[in-house]
């Protein structure tokens, strides 16, 4: 039995003890009250749309805050790559001969080296240092040559020209490495 059934049955009800009721009043008045109930369940859904929307939106802001901390400054480090890449080759490149003669020169790059790669660190950059003989990975390594090289498998790494990078789950740069090629026979 619905709510305004039972409402009219205990209308009936008082009417049958003598008081006169006015069925056709009290039936507008039955339909005014589903009227507004009926808005206020309306209310109440747009009201719980609008809340569950307003956390949506703090939550992708939430995202978007972050992601705009962890990769922000992604163009800068790209552009610090070469820089290190440079310091890295002047390191490897001074002979022994060199470092008696320029030795407080070393320390002063090795030194630089060293705080660049903790301000990488810091910031979640990390080296992709492949090995000659690794398998080739086109998700984290770029072909820069392709060439057959006996007692190799195609697509073993046979030189590292660059280290890559990653910014924290990104990618910045791929390391550069030449590949092996099917060997001549």
């Amino acid at each position: 039995m619905s709510e305004k059934d039972e409402e009219l049955q205990s209308l009936d009800e008082l009417a049958a003890e003598g008081d006169e009721i006015d069925f056709d009043a009290a039936e507008a008045t039955f339909d005014e009250i589903e009227a507004l109930r009926a808005e206020r369940d309306e209310y109440r859904d747009k009201f719980m749309r609008a809340l569950a929307d307003t956390e949506n939106l703090r939550k992708r802001s939430d995202r978007d805050r972050r992601e705009a901390e962890d990769y922000g400054g992604s163009k800068l480090a790209r552009d610090m790559l070469p820089v290190y890449d440079n310091m890295r080759r002047a390191l490897q490149s001074s002979a022994e001969a060199e470092q008696d003669v320029n030795k407080a020169l070393l320390e002063g790059v090795e030194l630089t080296m060293r705080e660049l790669i903790s301000v990488f660190k810091k910031h979640g950059i990390d080296p992709i240092t492949p090995e000659v003989g690794d398998k080739f990975d086109p998700k984290l390594h770029q072909a820069m040559f392709e060439a057959p090289l006996p007692d190799t498998k195609a697509g073993d790494i046979i030189q590292v020209a660059a280290e890559g990078f990653m910014l924290h789950d990104r990618l910045l740069r791929p390391a550069q490495v030449g590949v092996s090629s099917t060997p001549a026979s």
